[in-house]
């Protein structure tokens, strides 16, 4: 190790790990802000979509000329202008070309630029592009100095820093990226709309939002589709350049015939992939959530034909709808997030308002700098058509000088030349060399009168551009005509320029119970000790001899309907519930019900009922603890279960009996019976309750509601109803610890 190795080399420097690493990453940041994520609001196009757009008009991809490989396009765009992967360049102009997600592609394809379904475009090599007419308007006077050009980033080549855009692209097109800290979301609008709406500035710069929010009255989707977001709230998304829009597929009833209909969806939301929704529209008719459903089938070619087919022809229409409008992708939310680099540089959530005022200063811009252009060419051609002329009055001179000088330009500047006034003119530089430059079949068609005219033109039409550039209401009417002009190639009267996206109210949907989109039919429900459920048909003989597998047997059977509920109580203290119509039928063994619903592996089924509205029941814990829960809070909404009953540890749910009494009848291991009036238990719909009976050892078995007056009942082993009509003995005060049960009580403890 030498000496030096410890000197600090003079190329490197010290500083905080925390600032190194911030200013490296604010570099990033504002790299990703500005030269990626974010579009421009005066072209609305990011870097990579004006470079595509740029090199292929370097390439003359015209919209009338042929097409080329868009391998080719694409590797001209990563070779000249884009340094990054040929992959992401390809994806970029796709998605210029796909109708289905550019309002007005931007790209002309041939080939497969893929689909609805969510399918990619085949691969580069096999597809080709040109540009697209509305391109054209965008790219409308790069040659005219309409816009600044700056480097590329090798310097070899130059590009242009924005387009000139004679139409709102940012939100004709919309657009969507994802910054650092920031994101942008722009849904696609109308062009006849957006026209409408920049005349009406023009007219009068100070307008109101609302009275732009109605010429432009919201987003128009190339799929189609209807906005049922309400009007005050598309008024201030706009107003404030975030919001949302609801959207929803558009479809019709179809009748066929007896009484039979089908639902058709013709249009699906933007940007939703048609192979996904089908998916999910399956995934709901297997898993039951939407009971109203039978059927769906994809019958779209190249249109949209999505059918769905209704498990019964009673059911309503919009009803079903509206469940799949809440249950699947037939309706979305599009986020709206206005954030847009203002001249290209500072990132701005911007209003409707402001936008379009971007745009138009930008286009009052180009048009100056357009006519401060043609100026100079006007000025030039003047100049050179004075050369012609003189050239024309002195013809046999001017071939002379070229005959006999070795240096003709310096003698043609020296020349004093006559014209027909008298005056007495000299050549300049540029004359004399125009002049030189001249083909002698040029000279058969150098007269004086169409020279002559061709300067009168340039010198009105100089004029015009001088009276233009002097007159700020001169720019806004020629922008006014030029917007004219686009609405009437691009606008609701051009093919494909109508509105595709309506508004409408969203008409809530009562919701509907499952029970009336279900036939009613009796069944047997039978649950297993190891936890297989089936539903015979029919009501069968609680008692009927059933098949169970191997080292199976009963567990609980009831009778119930398809329409009903069916609540297993585990001994985790929860409610599980089963719709009696999604059971499986009673042919085979059943199922599993932790298949079903959520049951954990340590929790074992205690109690298997069907509550009915109004009913209340008495739960109570292996402790002893317990409540009154009407019969509505047993019932859960989801696969995980509902919890009713809070245990302690070790506990377990031991009693749900159905209320039917005035007083509570307890019994514990140790075999003491207490009884008590039923109103000292409070009614809740889930907690741990309040002590019942008092132990030493050992917990509640059993408890019941009975009516006092009638006296408490209980089978014998035997199977005979003893009862015990006096029981002044036994009654005292909840959470006592009562008496030894009465001679002849069951050994098990337990009432029934």
């Amino acid at each position: 190790m030498s000496q030096d190795d410890d000197v600090p080399h003079p190329s490197t420097s010290s500083e905080p790990l925390s600032r190194a690493i911030g200013e490296r990453y604010l570099t990033y940041a504002l790299s990703t802000i500005m030269h990626r994520a974010l579009p421009d609001a005066r072209d609305g196009l990011k870097p990579v979509h004006r470079r595509i757009l740029f090199a292929m008009r370097e390439l003359k991809l015209s919209p009338t000329g042929g097409f080329r490989k868009s391998a080719k396009i694409s590797g001209d765009v990563m070779g000249n202008y884009h340094p990054h992967g040929d992959a992401a360049i390809y994806d970029a102009m796709a998605r210029l070309a796909q109708d289905f997600a550019m309002r007005y592609p931007l790209v002309d394809g041939q080939g497969n630029y893929g689909n609805i379904d969510g399918d990619g475009p085949a691969a580069s090599r096999y597809t080709e592009a040109r540009l697209a007419h509305p391109s054209e308007a965008l790219l409308d006077g790069l040659a005219e100095n309409a816009v600044d050009f700056r480097p590329n980033y090798d310097g070899t080549l130059e590009e242009p820093v924005v387009l000139p855009a004679a139409f709102p692209n940012l939100l004709a097109n919309g657009a969507s990226g994802i910054a650092v800290g920031m994101a942008t979301n722009i849904p696609p609008h109308n062009l006849d709309e957006l026209v409408e709406g920049c005349l009406a500035m023009i007219k009068a710069p100070e307008i109101a939002e609302d009275a732009l929010v109605d010429l432009i009255p919201g987003p128009d989707f190339p799929t189609g589709g209807v906005i049922v977001e309400p009007r005050e709230s598309i008024r201030e998304s706009y107003r404030t350049g975030r919001g949302a829009f609801r959207l929803r597929a558009r479809w019709e009833r179809e009748d066929l015939g007896r009484g039979n209909w089908q639902i058709v969806v013709t249009e699906i939301p933007y940007q939703v992939q048609k192979s996904k929704l089908i998916e999910r529209l399956a995934e709901l008719i297997q898993t039951k959530k939407v009971p109203a459903l039978a059927d769906v089938r994809d019958e779209s070619a190249d249109d949209v034909r999505i059918v769905l087919e209704p498990r019964a022809r009673t059911i309503e229409p919009e009803m079903l709808m509206g469940m799949l409008f809440r249950n699947s992708d037939l309706e979305v939310r599009f986020s709206l997030n206005m954030n847009v680099l203002i001249d290209g540089k500072v990132p701005k959530v911007c209003s409707l308002k402001e936008v379009l005022r971007a745009f138009l200063d930008h286009r009052r811009e180009v048009l100056c700098r357009r006519a401060g252009h043609r100026l100079e060419k006007i000025a030039h051609r003047l100049e050179v058509l004075g050369g012609y002329i003189i050239a024309y009055l002195n013809l046999d001179r001017v071939i002379e000088i070229i005959r006999t000088e070795d240096e003709p330009k310096p003698a043609l500047m020296a020349e004093n030349w006559a014209v027909v006034d008298g005056d007495r003119v000299f050549l300049n530089e540029v004359q004399a060399e125009a002049i030189l430059n001249m083909r002698l079949r040029s000279l058969r068609r150098l007269e004086e009168m169409e020279l002559r005219a061709e300067r009168d033109g340039l010198l009105a039409e100089r004029a015009d551009l001088e009276g233009l550039l002097a007159s700020e209401k001169a720019q806004w009417g020629r922008i006014t005509t030029e917007l004219k002009e686009i609405r009437k190639q691009f606008g609701k009267a051009a093919p494909g320029g109508a509105r595709r996206t309506s508004f409408a109210d969203a008409a809530e949907v009562e919701e509907v119970p499952i029970e009336a989109m279900i036939e009613r039919e009796p069944i047997t429900v039978i649950l297993s000790k190891m936890g297989w459920i089936r539903a015979m048909k029919g009501h069968q003989a609680l008692d009927a001899e059933v098949k169970f597998k191997d080292g199976d047997g009963p567990g609980f059977v009831l009778h119930a309907e398809t329409i009903d509920r069916i609540v297993a109580l585990a001994s985790n203290g929860r409610a599980y519930t089963v719709l009696g119509a999604n059971l499986p039928g009673g042919r085979g063994m059943g199922e599993p019900l932790r298949l079903m619903v959520d049951l954990p592996n340590e929790a074992e089924i205690t109690h298997l009922m069907v509550p009915k509205a109004g009913e209340k029941f008495l739960v109570v814990s292996s402790d002893g603890d317990g409540f009154v829960v009407p019969a509505e809070e047993l019932v859960a909404q989801t696969r995980a279960g509902k919890q009713v009953l809070n245990l302690r540890e070790g506990a377990r749910w031991q009693v749900c009996a159905p209320v039917a009494g005035d007083h509570v009848a307890c019994v514990g291991e140790n075999r003491k019976l207490l009884v008590f009036p039923l109103e000292e238990l409070p009614e809740m719909a889930r907690g741990k309750g309040v002590r019942l009976q008092k132990y030493k050892d050992g917990g509640l078995v059993d408890a019941i509601t009975f009516r006092l007056a009638e006296g408490l009942s209980w089978k014998d082993p035997a199977g005979r109803t003893r009862s015990e009509a006096d029981l002044s003995e036994w009654l005292a005060k909840r959470a006592t610890a009562g008496r030894m049960a009465p001679r002849g009580f069951p050994r098990d403890n337990k009432f029934t």
